[in-house]
């Protein structure tokens, strides 16, 4: 059994950090493709996505609902994409760190208790300003940040979108009178996510 695992913090990070992280990891998995000739997302892939978030960036620093739902859909691809790397890296450095580092991922000590993260209680959502909505949720324990999604009506959920803190989870840009449907999951311990909550339904204003 490994005694380090790679840590899955980088979810949290800001989305030029995030472009910054992924950029050392393809440094790291192609400097170093000896140790790892078969990561499950090859580095060209990840590339390719990384290319696409930035261009994405871009795009939504030029404003719209549009282009930040297009850079948050990016942003997932990419956060996606370098956790299936970093299960796969954990498993090929197994209890070598300076290994496990040469990736260009981090590591996080395994040899403590397992902290499994409970699942998310939504208090209550409440009206913001227009067409915002803002999720109050009971307090989450080894958390390091929050995953939320929101779909209106019978339609699917939208991209995930990150949350640095319980106090920061708010959905803009919704259309008032619309009735929106939320899930929040917290993200931290060592099992990397906890449950999605149970689904609950609003209407912006």
């Amino acid at each position: 059994m490994a005694t380090y695992r790679v840590s899955l913090a980088f979810a949290q990070l800001g989305d030029t950090e995030l472009d910054d992280f992924s950029g050392t990891v393809i440094d790291g998995l192609t400097a170093n493709s000896g140790a790892y000739p078969s990561p499950p997302v090859p580095v060209a892939t990840l590339q390719t996505l990384t290319d696409a978030f930035e261009q994405a960036m871009a795009k939504a620093a030029q404003g719209g609902t549009a282009a930040t739902a297009a850079k948050n859909a990016a942003r997932e691809a990419l956060i996606s994409a370098l956790r299936k790397n970093a299960n796969y890296v954990e498993i090929q450095a197994s209890d070598d760190l300076a290994k496990l580092l040469s990736s260009g991922y981090e590591s996080t000590s395994t040899n403590r208790a397992q902290t499994v993260l409970p699942k998310v209680d939504i208090l209550r959502v409440e009206n913001g300003q227009t067409g915002e909505l803002k999720v109050r949720i009971g307090p989450v324990p080894n958390s390091k940040g929050f995953d939320g999604r929101i779909k209106s009506g019978n339609g699917d959920y939208g991209p995930q979108q990150s949350f640095k803190n319980s106090r920061s989870i708010i959905f803009p840009g919704l259309t008032p009178g619309t009735v929106y449907t939320i899930e929040v999951r917290a993200v931290g311990g060592t099992t990397g996510v906890g449950d999605w909550s149970d689904p609950v339904s609003h209407m912006a204003m």
